[in-house]
């Protein structure tokens, strides 16, 4: 079994490449993946999540080479 991969909020916004406020609207969307856990620093995503979830909803940042 792979590593655990973990994005927090600031990573989040860096992958859809938005502004914070931005991310911020769009992670506390209905459709969003819910964090696996919320820290005194904030909340946190599996990578493999967000990574489903731009696939899905943001075709346009979606890179096939990766």
């Amino acid at each position: 079994m792979g590593k655990l991969r973990l994005v927090a909020s600031q990573e989040v916004q860096e992958m859809l490449g938005v502004s914070r406020t931005r991310a911020y609207q769009i992670t506390n969307s209905k459709i969003f993946p819910d964090p696996v856990a919320v820290l005194s620093v904030g909340r946190i995503w599996r990578t493999e999540d967000v990574e489903r979830w731009i696939k899905e909803h943001r075709p346009d940042l979606h890179d096939p080479a990766q």
